[in-house]
């Protein structure tokens, strides 16, 4: 039987009392439970990274700035396009992946700012310093 589960704010506090690491990873309290259950929740920390572009053909991705600031480029084309990786190895139909975007419009987030990107919408994010951000991933209506 499923059970209820609650991350308490100060779990959330002292994930953010620890110091940056440079790349970009997954902070707990929610990195075990979402990998274990499939959660579409994280907590994502970045320092001083710029990730490659993407679309995902069937979730958007809402993203809420809890420190620092990112900076994303969304819409416009991904540049020669390949399907993401499964897990497994195999090809994600579902996810497209690419180095550059052209033609897109940059926003910059900072703390407490939102930031909806739906289905089907390229999209990149990079930081100069740090930034911890969560991350919904939201499936699209059929």
């Amino acid at each position: 039987m499923a059970k209820a589960i609650v991350f308490r704010n100060e779990e959330i506090d002292q994930t953010l009392a620890t110091p940056a690491l440079a790349g970009k990873r997954l902070l707990e309290p929610l990195k075990a439970f979402s990998v274990e259950n499939k959660f579409p929740l994280n907590i994502l920390e970045d320092k001083e990274v710029s990730n490659d572009a993407e679309i995902h053909k069937n979730e958007g991705d809402l993203w809420y700035c809890l420190e620092g600031e990112a900076t994303f480029i969304h819409g416009g084309e991904l540049v020669d396009p390949v399907f993401g990786k499964k897990a497994d190895g195999s090809a994600n139909e579902n996810e497209l992946n690419a180095k550059e975007i052209s033609g897109g419009e940059e926003i910059v987030i900072k703390k407490g700012d939102w930031f909806w990107i739906p289905s089907g919408v390229p999209h990149k994010h990079s930081s100069i310093g740090t930034a911890r951000l969560i991350i919904i991933k939201i499936p699209e209506k059929k």
